[in-house]
């Protein structure tokens, strides 16, 4: 009896943590390999998650800095990579054509080398923000749990429209790639 007990007992343990764990954890591919992010991504049609962030002048930023503007947050794991250069040239190049948008680049790069990368880079219609010291990838569920990149945020795009709501989200599926950059682009426009 006393062994059934603890049998049932262990598998109802069991099947509730295996729950709990694929309700909040997120599996991406790096190099191949699954690695796993603190959660989803944020749902659309929901409010963003609020945020501060650390600019390249060391003074902190809201999300509701920007309200009444649509944003862009291109997340990504470090500057010095280059899938994740390639994606704020890109981003750069999009967020100057864009009215009414701006395009947040955000990393746990600290500001001194966002602010080194764009000024070797000619970067200027972006806004690079570090998210070295705040909890930004647990709230929007991009920190990465394993890995050699653990602690890192994984790449992924959300777009929020001027009233604080969610439009568009994507966790790239695989570190190495680019992100969907006309999807975003798209849901600003529509």
């Amino acid at each position: 009896m006393f062994s059934k007990l603890v049998f049932s007992t262990l598998l109802c343990f069991s099947v509730f943590t295996f729950a709990q764990n694929s309700k909040t954890e997120n599996t991406v591919l790096m190099g191949g390999k699954p690695v796993h992010t603190y959660a989803k991504l944020p749902s659309v049609n929901k409010p963003a998650p609020k945020f501060t962030l650390t600019d390249v002048s060391m003074k902190d930023q809201t999300l509701e800095s920007y309200r009444g503007k649509f944003v862009i947050l291109n997340i990504f794991p470090s500057v010095d990579t280059g899938v994740c250069s390639a994606s704020v040239h890109h981003f750069n190049e999009d967020a100057g054509n864009i009215s009414n948008t701006i395009v947040l680049c955000i990393s746990k790069d600290l500001p001194f080398a966002q602010k080194r990368f764009c000024g070797a880079e000619g970067i200027k219609n972006v806004v690079m923000l570090s998210d070295f010291r705040s909890d930004f990838g647990k709230t929007y569920g991009v920190e990465l749990t394993d890995s050699a990149m653990k602690g890192l945020l994984s790449r992924a795009v959300v777009v929020i429209d001027p009233s604080g709501k969610i439009v568009y989200e994507e966790q790239v599926d695989d570190i190495g790639h680019e992100p969907n950059y006309e999807a975003a682009i798209k849901a600003v426009k529509n």
